[in-house]
């Protein structure tokens, strides 16, 4: 650690110091629309020979600050493809210039002057975003948003989720403002294709870190669609409705209207086809569909966004969710014990769930002026959950039952989130020095009430049965809060250094109190005894208070920042019941952190990451109370555990040729931890007193959380992108290898789980018009997995998914659709089904004027295979499960495009 420290201060101490910087300030706007334009090029030439002195890139509200220039004379020049260029010359005398706001105007070309000869360039890379023109990526005329980004290079969809440059996207923006929150879906699907011009994909810094511009390392994948500005005032959306066999019916909308800043956004859906986000498609459902159970939904969605002055921004959304669940599934899982005696567990349950959820964020900025900005962000949501399951298990050793449940339980639970963040940042009149106070704060609380009867049958040595009737009432309160003030000041010409403090606390308090119905003589009525053994009230606080001194040194081609960071932490825990008990544990760390960006060209970009950090357990974690939700499979808290130490590096190269279009991104990423939170098991060789009249029979299991040292992964990724023009497509080939060590204990022996993971795909979408649209993909998954206690538990196993979507419309507006899903396992449990095909059609007619409504057939399911399955494989053991999914059925369905734009002007008239 001393190394470390010594090394991050030779760093600072060896870069260049220089005199004080200039800087150039302003912030882009449309002409016609006066709406802010993210991603244009701001070019600084020195004017006596229009050499290139500097530039940047407007951020998402259009802003930019340039601050590595001489005093002298420049032409600063603004570049937006669509727009004609802003030059204006500048003379730099040791002062900071605002050229306030720069509007542009669309360039206008006389197409009968202009022959276009070559395709348009699908992107390029612009430091850290990459940045695509949608009009590159041919779609047809009613697609989404989400099917126009799956065609471009290093976006797809794996396991439902979508990804970008191998990691989840987590939010959307349009036009520089978040859109339905983190609903990527929700935000992709209402948003047809034809209104976007380009899209960036970029990782989006934390608020905190926005303003201080020192990069903390909480960063989110982000896409932000840029849109046409002929889609920036009107109204458009879709609207769907359909009913098939066997009662299968569908109703959905998503109605935008935009009015430049001010923009609204209504969505709705109701069916019960497991569709949990509007498409108008009812036979896309791909991986985007969850299909775990039968679902019924119904959701409503609001989002409005506006500039309510000019310094003034409102983003906010609501969303609500009404999700009832029939599922069924079976399970088979190994346990990697210290004998070759194996042990099985198997169950099949069947449960009833309904969800209902109300989720509401707002965000408020507001720029005082121009060196003073607050940012206040509020979350709330509000949820209750309803449950009847019904489970059976059994556990067996060398093909003998050892013991078996039969559990029906009834839950009905509540939760509430609340959080509320405030920022304030002042820019001071000298460059580079800037302050900001930001105050963090949250208040959680969770109910839960259930009731619960269960058979439960150990027959070693002996046949004994155990009959349960239960209450369980729990309650969970959490309050936390966090003050930071951070403060920059600039060292030399490139230079910054930062200075920050931070203290926050986080307060939770558990109640669980577990009581055995008795039925009283010759009534229906119970007593209810409380069960002291199963109960517990528990209360845990985290306070936790870091220091941190950074350097960040920003050049044209490199920027570095180094920082060092000394954490100091209590955590207290309080047993109230059923007896007192308490226990305190300090910690001290030091964390220091080093990114690096190279740009050896403005289209590619290097970059290196490290980071440490701690993690706290949690009040569940902590609290030493039974759950016996499975009666045979014991669970407990360990108010015993410490925090976490993790080291994580990460290496991730881009870079994009405009000339041919080709992309690569690769990124190597790797995880140290010590101290991890893992799992260690107790299963019982012979009937064993836990104390307080708790029994754990033979065959039974006691799980608790453990630290445990020895966790590691190292995961690669790779994507390559092209178009090949005789076949007008763009191909994207992609893999990986991910490598990982996980510790677990089992009967109180650690063992090792290494697990390898080879990856490849291959995807290729069309770009041949608006009538023909294909998208084709194939990823394979070979892993290997091996224990050190039990090698005859060592499998591996191979997953093969195969898509392929295809659109045609033809003749007067006749439409087919087809999307065809193979999967393949093989190395599975035999009771779990290995391979399966689903296919989807569907044929339809465009109706009306301009041919907005089209009225469709669609089938899915047609071959009646569908299955869902997925294999689990942790430090205790691996798993298999399958669960019932959506077969068959036909629906006649109607959908209508709504388009209507700049006061009654049609979509032709732009």
């Amino acid at each position: 650690m001393k190394s470390l420290r010594y090394l991050f201060f030779l760093t600072v101490l060896s870069l260049p110091l220089f005199s004080n910087a200039q800087s150039i300030t302003g912030k882009i706007l449309d002409e016609k629309e006066n709406l802010s334009i993210p991603g244009v090029s701001i070019v600084v030439l020195n004017k006596a020979d229009s050499s290139l002195a500097s530039g940047a890139i407007t951020d998402l509200n259009g802003k930019f600050d340039i601050s590595d220039l001489k005093p002298g004379d420049y032409l600063i020049e603004a570049r937006y493809l669509g727009y004609q260029s802003f030059v204006k010359p500048i003379s730099l005398q040791n002062t900071r210039i605002d050229l306030g706001n720069i509007k542009i105007a669309e360039a206008l070309t006389e197409l009968n002057e202009v022959t276009v000869s070559a395709r348009r360039s699908l992107g390029t890379q612009k430091g850290d975003t990459t940045q695509f023109n949608a009009n590159a990526f041919k779609t047809l005329s009613d697609a989404t948003s989400q099917q126009l980004l799956e065609k471009m290079p290093g976006i797809n969809m794996m396991d439902g989720v979508l990804q970008a440059q191998g990691e989840s996207i987590v939010q959307i923006f349009v036009d520089g403002k978040p859109f339905f929150g983190t609903d990527v879906k929700a935000a992709l699907q209402n948003l047809p294709a034809e209104a976007v011009e380009s899209i960036q994909v970029f990782d989006k810094l934390s608020d905190k870190a926005s303003f201080s511009g020192f990069d903390d390392g909480e960063r989110e994948k982000t896409i932000n669609i840029i849109t046409n500005p002929a889609y920036r005032t009107g109204q458009f959306g879709k609207m769907t409705t359909g009913y098939g066999s066997n009662d299968r019916y569908l109703l959905g909308m998503g109605l935008n209207a935009f009015q430049n800043d001010q923009r609204i956004t209504i969505t709705g859906l109701s069916n019960n086809i497991n569709a949990l986000n509007y498409s108008g498609d009812v036979n896309t459902i791909g991986e985007s569909r969850p299909q775990d159970g039968i679902i019924i939904y119904n959701a409503l969605g609001i989002n409005y966004s506006d500039l309510i002055t000019n310094k003034l921004q409102v983003n906010t959304s609501y969303q609500y969710r009404d999700r009832t669940n029939n599922g069924y599934s079976s399970l088979v899982r190994d346990y990697t014990l210290n004998t070759e005696d194996e042990q099985r567990y198997g169950e099949e349950k069947s449960n009833v769930r309904r969800n209902k959820e109300h989720a509401f964020d707002l965000r408020l900025t507001y720029d005082i002026d121009s060196s003073n900005h607050l940012l206040v962000v509020t979350k709330v949501s509000a949820e209750t959950d309803m449950e009847r399951s019904d489970f059976f298990g059994k556990t067996e050793q060398l093909d003998k039952i050892i013991n078996q449940t039969t559990n029906t339980s009834n839950v009905n639970s509540t939760n509430f989130d609340f959080t509320n963040d405030i920022y304030y940042s002042k820019r001071f009149q000298k460059v580079g020095r800037t302050a900001t106070i930001g105050i963090e704060s949250g208040n959680h609380l969770d109910e839960d009430y259930g009731v619960r009867e269960a058979e439960n049958i150990f027959y070693d040595p002996e046949e004994e049965i155990e009959n349960l009737d239960q209450k369980t009432v729990r309650q969970r309160k959490g309050l936390s809060w966090e003050a930071d003030f951070s403060y920059t000041e600039p060292l030399g010409k490139m230079g910054r250094l930062k200075f920050e403090y931070e203290i926050g606390n986080r307060i939770e308090d558990s109640d669980q109190r577990l009581s055995d119905l008795i039925s009283e003589e010759n009534s229906d009525d119970y007593i209810s005894i409380l069960d002291t053994a199963l109960s517990n009230k528990f209360n845990s606080t985290y306070l936790k208070q870091e220091s941190e001194l950074g350097y960040q040194y920003s050049g044209k081609k490199i920027k570095l920042q180094a920082e060092m960071s000394y954490e100091s932490a209590s955590l207290k825990n309080r047993q109230h019941f059923p007896n007192e008990d308490y226990l305190t544990r300090t910690f001290q760390n030091y964390l220091p952190t080093l990114r690096v960006d190279y740009k050896p060209k403005s289209t590619q970009i290097l970059e290196f990451d490290y980071d440490t950090n701690t993690d706290a357990p949690s009040v569940g974690e902590l609290q030493k109370v039974i759950n016996i939700t499975n009666p045979i499979q014991l669970k407990s808290g360990n108010p015993d555990l410490v925090q976490s130490y993790s080291n994580r590096f990460r290496l991730r190269y881009k870079s994009t040729n405009v000339d041919t279009d080709r992309s690569f991104i690769a990124d190597v990423q790797s995880s140290f931890e010590n101290d991890r939170i893992s799992s260690s098991t107790l299963i019982a060789e012979e009937k064993m007193d836990l104390g307080d009249g708790i029994v754990l029979e033979k065959g039974a299991q006691l799980s608790k959380p453990v630290n445990l040292n020895g966790y590691w992964k190292i995961k690669t990724y790779f994507n390559y992108g092209l178009p090949i023009d005789k076949i007008k497509s763009n191909v994207g080939l992609y893999g990986g290898v991910e490598l990982s060590k996980s510790p677990g204990m089992i009967n109180e022996i650690v063992s090792f789980t290494n697990a390898t993971k080879l990856r490849a795909g291959l995807s290729s979408s069309s770009n041949i018009s608006e009538k023909v649209d294909f998208n084709i993909s194939t990823r394979a998954t070979y892993t290997m997995v091996n224990n050190s206690l039990r090698q005859n538990i060592n499998n591996n196993y191979f997953n093969l998914n195969s898509r392929v979507n295809y659109n045609w419309i033809f003749g007067k507006g006749l439409v087919y659709r087809m999307e065809l899903n193979h999967q393949l396992n093989t190395g599975l449990a035999k009771s779990i089904g290995q391979s399966f095909v689903l296919l989807n059609m569907s044929v339809g007619k465009k109706i009306f004027r301009n041919q907005r409504g089209e009225l469709s057939l669609n089938v899915f399911d047609l071959l009646n295979q569908n299955t869902n399955v997925k294999r689990t494989v942790n430090e205790l053991y691996i798993e298999d499960r399958q669960s019932n999914v959506l077969n068959r059925y036909f629906m006649m369905t109607f959908t209508y495009n709504l388009r209507h734009f700049s006061l009654g002007a049609s979509n032709s008239d732009f």
